[in-house]
């Protein structure tokens, strides 16, 4: 447990969390509603500090980040808790874990998987010739004081931090991170508001509004939606998600769309998978949005994953789930030349 910096002490012994846009106030000997932040004394603090529910080595490209330091590893790590209360979540056993057991003390009688230090994870990520420290599995911003200490170690030591976020945060926590922050997938999970608030809790012009911060601060930003048959497959609505990313984030952000599996869900396991050629079809709706790299996910299907040159459609990129066959000199198609990642990372 720790103090945390991203609050502000009202009257009462109530606080405002700014962590994220839901702006909790908190009364004493509460949570907000992430279930890790909470308000002791007048004081909001990070119950899971230190504390890791999930950590290990992962191909970037599972975070998904298919155009930043493709073929390496992560050292990935997340705590428990969410901002978010998603139907389709697949990670509900660690981020949806207060409304399990509906007890704010939960925490201090959780047993742990690990204990990490940010000197810890530091060790632990050198240990495995990881590329990059990724923050995952659950919501960062919900333990972002906790990841910032980590991150800033991380810079020291020769790491790239990255951030697999629903993109939530407030002005104020994005402005702490992103001096550090290498590189960010952010879930615009629908482009309905009413979606956002039915499904998730939360609203969509925050994230939109993130989004196009960081493209503008230039840091490596890639999108990911899941396609929920019959809740967010609609081709009207995609078609729009498609075009802001094309206008407000640029046409050589990558759009991953991953396929939804109702057996992994936390309520949603009544609705239908995501078929193949749903996604063939999302896909296309993508590539005619003007978009160059739109990437199918969470699916076996020969083609849909693999990253084409949007100058000569040469495959320059091959992959067949994490497995992946680079055909790039210095981020650069080897055919035509044209410059498809950053040759800094």
């Amino acid at each position: 447990m720790k103090t945390t910096f991203l609050y502000k002490p009202l009257k009462k012994k109530i606080v405002l969390c700014t962590a994220c846009r839901h702006y909790c106030k908190i009364p004493e000997g509460k949570t907000g509603i992430c279930g890790v932040r909470k308000n002791i004394r007048g004081q909001l603090e990070l119950l899971v500090f230190g504390r890791v529910a999930a950590a290990n080595v992962d191909p970037v490209e599972k975070k998904p980040f298919y155009h930043f330091l493709p073929g390496s590893f992560a050292f990935s790590l997340g705590t428990f808790g969410c901002n978010f209360r998603c139907l389709n979540c697949q990670n509900f056993d660690i981020s949806q874990i207060l409304d399990h057991k509906g007890d704010v003390d939960y925490y201090s009688k959780i047993n742990w998987s690990e204990k990490l230090s940010p000197e810890e994870v530091i060790q632990k990520a050198k240990a495995t010739g990881s590329k990059s420290i990724a923050y995952t599995y659950n919501e960062p911003t919900v333990w972002t004081e906790y990841s910032l200490e980590i991150m800033k170690r991380a810079k020291k030591e020769g790491f790239h931090n990255v951030w697999v976020s629903n993109g939530f945060m407030t002005a104020e926590t994005l402005d702490t991170i992103l001096p550090y922050l290498d590189a960010i997938n952010i879930d615009i999970k629908s482009f309905s508001d009413k979606f956002y608030r039915q499904n998730c809790g939360a609203r969509v012009d925050p994230i939109l509004e993130n989004c196009r911060r960081i493209k503008e601060k230039k840091v490596h930003l890639e999108i990911t939606t899941l396609i929920i048959p019959t809740l967010s497959d609609d081709a009207k609505m995609l078609k729009r998600l498609a075009k802001f990313i094309r206008q407000e984030l640029g046409v050589e952000t990558p759009w991953h769309i991953s396929a939804f599996s109702g057996e992994i869900s936390w309520k949603l396991q009544s609705v239908p998978e995501t078929s193949v050629d749903q996604l063939k079809k999302i896909r296309q709706i993508g590539l005619e949005a003007g978009l160059y790299y739109v990437y199918a996910g969470n699916v076996l299907a020969e083609g849909l994953e693999n990253t084409y040159c949007p100058k000569c459609a040469a495959a320059v990129i091959e992959r067949s789930g994490y497995n992946i066959k680079n055909y790039l000199e210095k981020g650069r198609c080897r055919q035509c030349g044209y410059q498809i990642l950053n040759s800094l990372i």
